[in-house]
Parts: structure tokens; C-alpha cells; sequence
């Protein structure tokens, strides 16, 4: 069994990773990105998973772990394993903002792109992804919406575990959670 934790960038992955650390299951992760303001945590990123298209391979390292896999990526998913897809869903307007907030905080640039523009884009490709896990009935997916999370961890961790099958420390999961850290706040809008 291979965890995938996936959405949009600025979704809650990282978020959800920690969580799953925290309540026992091994993550994947090479720890080369620093956390830094953005993600004070951490990323828990793995950078090898870039690579997937090109080496499909490379997942079979993450058998019996948690491995955080792009949305991007997701469509470059290899047969021959069994994935269970922990996809978090956030509302695009948040992701937009925190995605302003850490290229600023980077003291980088981004898309010159209105944030209309990138929030369409985001919908598309979301939509996409979603459609085509959709389409592929042999790998279970979990949405967690982010604000849920935020709202009632107790109860997100839960319905995580039961998803994702092995026994899981569901109160370690939970305190995880800090809503403190939900910095980029807008209306909801899926």
C-alpha cells in the first residue's frame, strides 16, 4: 500500500503529512526543503517524487508509507500498486493568496497573471485531477476539505485513519492541527 497525500499547492498537504507522522505511519520525505515562515513545520516534501513521469519506478519506494505527490503528478501514477489518495480541497481564493504570500515572503516573483486567471486555471486543473481519479476506480480517494480540518481535527483525523486503514494515534493526528497557522483567509468557494 502506497499513502498519497495530494492537492493543490498551498492546500493543506503539508499539514496532512505532519498529521500522519504524528499518528504512526512513516512518511516519505528527504527533508532537503527547510521549513521556513510558509511552513513552519516543515514541508515534508520528497524530491525524488518529481521524477515520476519520466521514472514511475521511483514510487515502489514508497511502499507501506506516506509520500506527499503533487496534483501535477497524480496522472503519472504507475500501475502494479495499490494507492489510497488523501486529496485535500481548499478554497481557491486561500490558495491563491498563500501562494502571493510565500512567493512574497520568498522575495521571488510569480505568474504575472491576474488572480482571476490563476484561480480559473486552478479550477481547471483541480477538475481535471479529481475526473481522472474519478476514472480510476482501483484507488481510493479521501477530499478533505482544509476548513473542516480546521474546524474539527478530533474528527478529520478519524475519518483519515479509517481511511487509510493502518492504526493510527488519531489523537496525536488531531493536535496537529493549528489554527494559527491558517493564515490566508478568504470567503469559501469551491
Amino acid at each position: 500500500m502506497i499513502y498519497i497525500v495530494s492537492g493543490l499547492p498551498r492546500s493543506g498537504t503539508s499539514l496532512a503529512m505532519q498529521m500522519l507522522g504524528a499518528g504512526g505511519l512513516p512518511v516519505l520525505t528527504d527533508e532537503l526543503r527547510a521549513s521556513d515562515t510558509n511552513n513552519p513545520r516543515g514541508y515534508y516534501e520528497w524530491e525524488k517524487i518529481k521524477q515520476l513521469p519520466q521514472d514511475p519506478a521511483c514510487i515502489a519506494e514508497a511502499e507501506g508509507k506516506a509520500v506527499k505527490v503533487i496534483s501535477t503528478l497524480l496522472m503519472s501514477l504507475p500501475g502494479g500498486h495499490e494507492y489510497r489518495v488523501l486529496f485535500m480541497i481548499r478554497p481557491l481564493e486561500e490558495v491563491v493568496a498563500s501562494q502571493a504570500a510565500m512567493i512574497s515572503n520568498l522575495g521571488t516573483r510569480g505568474a504575472a497573471l491576474p488572480a482571476a486567471t490563476m484561480m480559473a486555471a486552478l479550477k481547471a486543473h483541480r477538475n481535471q485531477v479529481i475526473a481522472w481519479l474519478r476514472s480510476r476506480p482501483e484507488i481510493p480517494v479521501l477530499q478533505l476539505d482544509y476548513h473542516s480540518l480546521l474546524a474539527d481535527p478530533d474528527a478529520r483525523a478519524a475519518e483519515i485513519a479509517t481511511f487509510f486503514g493502518p492504526a493510527l494515534d488519531t489523537n496525536a493526528m488531531a493536535r496537529q492541527v493549528d489554527p494559527a497557522l491558517h493564515r490566508q483567509r478568504v470567503q469559501q468557494s469551491l
